[in-house]
Order: structure tokens, then C-alpha cells, then sequence
């Protein structure tokens, strides 16, 4: 039986459970005033290679966004553009539409040739405006909103003398437009009171949650038809989506958002110390992981806590220079890889990735690591240090205290840092046989690493062992639903919505703890698309923020 037939049947067995009166109805959320939310990076690039393919070339950098509830998704929803950023848009949009209309795009992409090459032709200038604009802006455009860059190419065809220079002139304006940048949430009156999204929004929001891209055809004719208000027909669309090839493209970015990969881009490693790793293994690193998770979580459809005790991932060569394992791919190439039982590595925590990410340029951090672990998987915030802490006696070379367990005791008995050092510590430390380049040791400094350890209680031996008790600790299934539902959403969960999080928890519970289960709750309940009264906001306008973009 093949892999959507299993997730077919799941959902049908779900809903007859619910329509049988065996499953309680999902709480109301709170939800948030209509809003926009800027597009992150990867949310423009997948746009703009969905739309136009990915021959055409995104160059330029993007402002940074402020990490929020640990996505750098949610950090969007309250994100400005800067002068500095609309110019760098700009840039991008310039280069976007001459590519999308040159000789080597044009017969591809525009709909139509004009009458003469030298002069305006506005019937072929509207036509493709509307045709891409309903991608571009997610929803169809207005007559007037299509006579807007029909009007600057008539004009710059005229000044240029060229009709194709005419009309990038009209598409980049089009890309910079806030209509565009941001995702803006359209709302209508409600039937059975009140205020909702409307379908194109709703199509939106569906889109970047599982796809990381903009909506399908489909899916925008779902909305169209007011389809996406029926929650039959929502459901169906919601297990379209679940079955496309995009799902992985989705997943991926959720995880890389959720993991803070993206910091990956500013690691930094000593070459004399850590001589084998480089800017290709750390890519790597990245990518091993982000393979394990989508191959386990989507392909497989497996249980969500495995990712913390399988020894089934992926390698590369360069990789296997790190991992002292042998790769039979001269090429650098991907083969599957499963580590023996009773090797020291098992569960995303003791790949490279999490291992290098979490580390110091010279050596390995027992309190990075112990921090990632409690905020990325468990969503445990852990404060940052006091501004005016000592760390002098834990980086004396000349100390002593050999290991890091030993220096660590300087922080321990410290007021100000024991409490937080009690929480990271005890998680970090089971890490230390793997290095600050994610290689396995035995001894630092000549003395032997004691892996050992707690979470929350539960003892362990090593890092293994530390993989063990993750994926039998509660906090972890209740972080990815919470996660994922700000994901989603694009906001913090409100205190309020906390039986709803339960009940998305439970269901998840009863579907194995698969992703897919999960993401199907999410994407098909009320709550994804709650909204309250309006705020009064320009559309014109991103909402302002206090932190720096």
C-alpha cells in the first residue's frame, strides 16, 4: 500500500472517530488581529522559482529577521522593512524582471507577443500582469491594481524604445509592492457572525505552513470557490497538500527555522584545532540532519520522539572524514547509512550539526548544547548570563581542572549562575565525547570524559542514553505541537490556547506521534485561521516593532 493510501485511510479513520462522537471537539483558539507578515528568505526564493522557475536568480542578502517563540517565522509576523532593505528588494526585483522577460524566459513566461517590439501594447501588458500578479499577490488583482504597471511599461517602453525593458519596468514595481513582500491577511464578514479570513488568505497561510512557497493554482481556485470554508473540502485540499512534493521543501524549512540552521552561515571553526572540518562539512552537517529528519518524519512517515535514538541518517564524504566512517562516493555524493549498535552515535543530538553549531570556534560548549537542547526541543527558555560573569577561571588553560565537567564546577557554586548551569550542565555534559567539530573523543587534556548525566530526573550514561530519555520526556512531543502551531500561525500561542495545544497534543499522541498526523490537525482546524475585530492598520504599511528588524 503506498504512502498516501496510509495517510488516506489515517485521516478517514480520524474523522470517523470524531463523527462517531469518540473524539472531543478541538477548543476555540484565541487568535490574533488580521496582520502581515513578510516573507522570510527561503518564503522569496521558493516563490519566485515557483512562479518563474528556478533559472531565474535571486542575488542579494536580506535584513535579518528577531527570532520570536524560537522562529525566526514568528519574528516576520512583526518585521519592517528598512530603507537599506527596500533598496536591496529592489536591486533583487530589477534583476528578477529582466530575467523573467529575457530572450531566454519571454516565450516561456508572457502570454503574448506585443504587436511591435519598439512600442507599448497594453492588451499584452495586462494580460500578463494579471496573470502573474495572481500569483505574485496570492489572490486576483483588481483593474485598477492591473492599469498601475501597465501604465509605468507604456511610459518606459516610450523612454526605452524597447517594449520587453518596458514591461520589467512595470513587474519590478510589482515586487517591491507590500502586497508581495508581505502575506496580508484579507477578511470578510462572517456568516455565523463575526469576522473570518477570506479564502485567499486562508490559501496563504495553508501554503507557507506546509510548502514554504506561495499557493498552486489549485489551491487559489479552491479559495476562489469559497472551498476553503467547507470543512470537507479544506480537509481534501489539506491532503493534496500533505501528498505533494512540496511537503519536503516545507518541512525542511520548518526544521532549519525550528533548529536555527540558519546560523550556520556564521560558524566559525579554529583550521589548527579542527584541521578536517571546513565550510563544506559544516554545509554538510547541515544537510545530513535535515535528511535524517525528512526521511524519518515525511518519507517514512515515523514517530517524531525517534529522531533522538535512530542511528539511520545519511552521509558524505566529507563527512565521513569527520565521523571516521568509510564513504565509498569519490564523488562527495549521499549514501545511506545506518551507525552499528553500540556505536556512541544515535539521534539528532550527536550528529555534527548539533554538535558543531553549539561549540565555540576552539572547543566544545556542555551550556550551548544544554541550552539548545532545552529551548529547541523541550521550549525551555533559558535566561542569558549576567553581564558581569567571570568566566576567567573556566578558560584558564592553566587551570588544573582538566575537563570540562571539572571547570564547569567554578560556575556551579556561583548564585547567579548555578541555577541555570543546573538546568544546561547536566544535558551538555553528556555530550563532551564529541568535539567542538562534532568528532568522538574519549579524554580531554589527557583526562577521561565523563559522559553521565540527568534530564529532568532520569539518569543516563552518555549521549545515547541522554537520547533515550528525550524521547521519552513529555516536554518533547508538547514543544514540536507548539512549535508548529506558531509556525502556523506566525504568533505566540496565547496562555488561553492552552487546551487547545493539549488537544492537538492528543491527537497527536493517537496518531503514533507521525508529523504528517500532526500537520493534518493543524492545517484543517478552526484554529489556524482564527482572527479577531481588525485593528485599525494601513494596507500599505507593515506594522511597526520596537526590536531591530
Amino acid at each position: 500500500m503506498s504512502r498516501a493510501m496510509l495517510r488516506s485511510g489515517l485521516f478517514a479513520l480520524t474523522a470517523a472517530f470524531a463523527l462517531a462522537g469518540c473524539d472531543e471537539p478541538a477548543p476555540p483558539a484565541a487568535g490574533a488581529p488580521p496582520t502581515m507578515r513578510l516573507l522570510t528568505e527561503s518564503q522569496y526564493r521558493n516563490t519566485i522559482a515557483d512562479l518563474f522557475g528556478a533559472q531565474v536568480v535571486v542575488g542579494g542578502s536580506f535584513d535579518p529577521l528577531v527570532r520570536t517563540n524560537g522562529l525566526l517565522t514568528v519574528g516576520a509576523t512583526n518585521a519592517r522593512i528598512t530603507p537599506a532593505g527596500l533598496e536591496q528588494f529592489d536591486r533583487m526585483a530589477r534583476s528578477i524582471a529582466a530575467q523573467v522577460v529575457g530572450a531566454k524566459n519571454r516565450n516561456v513566461l508572457m502570454p503574448c507577443k506585443p504587436a511591435a517590439v519598439t512600442a507599448p501594447d497594453d492588451a499584452c501588458t495586462a494580460a500578463f500582469y494579471a496573470q502573474v500578479g495572481r500569483m505574485l499577490y496570492r489572490r486576483p488583482l483588481t483593474e485598477a491594481e492591473v492599469q498601475v504597471p501597465v501604465k509605468v511599461a507604456a511610459a518606459a517602453t516610450r523612454d526605452l524604445g524597447n517594449f520587453y525593458d518596458g514591461v520589467a519596468s512595470g513587474l519590478a514595481g510589482m515586487l517591491v509592492s507590500p502586497n508581495f513582500l508581505f502575506t496580508i491577511d484579507g477578511t470578510e464578514p462572517d456568516p455565523q457572525g463575526g469576522t473570518r479570513l477570506d479564502g485567499y488568505a486562508k490559501a496563504a497561510r495553508l501554503s507557507y505552513f506546509l510548502w514554504n512557497t506561495t499557493p498552486d493554482d489549485q489551491l487559489l481556485k479552491a479559495a476562489e470557490q469559497g472551498a476553503l470554508h467547507d470543512d470537507k473540502k479544506l480537509s481534501a485540499e489539506v491532503e493534496r497538500m500533505l501528498d505533494s512534493p512540496k511537503l519536503e521543501a516545507g518541512m525542511r524549512a520548518f526544521f532549519n527555522d525550528m533548529l536555527a540552521f540558519d546560523d550556520f552561515s556564521k560558524i566559525e571553526k579554529d583550521s589548527i584545532i579542527y584541521p578536517s572540518f571546513s565550510a563544506v562539512v559544516a554545509e554538510d552537517a547541515k544537510e545530513q540532519s535535515l535528511r535524517t529528519i525528512i526521511d524519518l518524519l515525511v518519507a517514512q512517515e515515523g514517530d517524531y520522539r525517534d529522531l533522538f535514538t535512530t542511528r539511520k541518517t545519511f552521509m558524505s564524504g566529507p563527512l565521513g572524514r569527520i565521523y571516521r566512517v568509510p564513504v565509498d562516493r569519490p564523488d562527495g555524493g549521499w549514501m545511506a547509512y545506518e551507525f552499528p549498535e553500540g556505536d556512541a552515535r544515535a539521534g539528532l543530538i550527536t550528529q555534527v550539526a548539533f554538535s558543531a553549531l553549539y561549540s565555540h570556534p576552539g572547543r566544545s560548549s556542555p551550556t550551548l548544547r544544554g541550552k539548545a537542547v532545552r529551548e529547541s526541543f523541550l521550549c525551555q527558555k533559558i535566561p542569558d548570563p549576567p553581564g558581569d560573569v567571570d568566566f576567567s577561571l573556566f578558560n584558564d588553560p592553566n587551570s588544573p581542572n582538566k575537563t570540562a565537567r571539572d571547570r564547569l564546577t567554578a560556575h556551579s557554586v556561583v548564585p547567579a549562575c548555578a541555577g541555570c548551569h543546573k538546568l544546561t550542565d547536566p544535558i551538555g555534559l553528556a555530550m563532551e565525547r564529541i568535539d567542538g567539530a562534532g568528532q568522538f573523543r574519549t579524554t580531554e587534556a589527557g583526562a577521561p570524559i565523563d559522559p553521565s548525566g540527568d534530564l529532568d530526573g532520569v539518569k543516563f550514561a552518555d549521549a545515547v542514553g541522554l537520547g533515550k530519555a528525550m524521547r521519552d520526556n513529555p516536554a518533547v512531543p508538547s514543544c514540536i505541537v507548539n512549535r508548529l502551531y506558531s509556525y502556523a500561525t506566525g504568533r505566540t500561542p496565547e496562555r488561553s490556547e492552552k487546551a487547545l495545544l493539549d488537544y492537538f497534543e492528543t491527537n497527536f499522541s493517537s496518531g503514533d506521534y507521525r508529523l504528517t498526523s500532526l500537520l493534518h490537525t493543524i492545517a484543517s482546524s478552526d484554529a489556524l485561521f482564527a482572527v479577531t475585530a481588525p485593528e485599525n492598520r494601513s494596507a500599505a504599511a507593515p506594522p511597526e516593532k520596537d526590536d531591530k528588524s
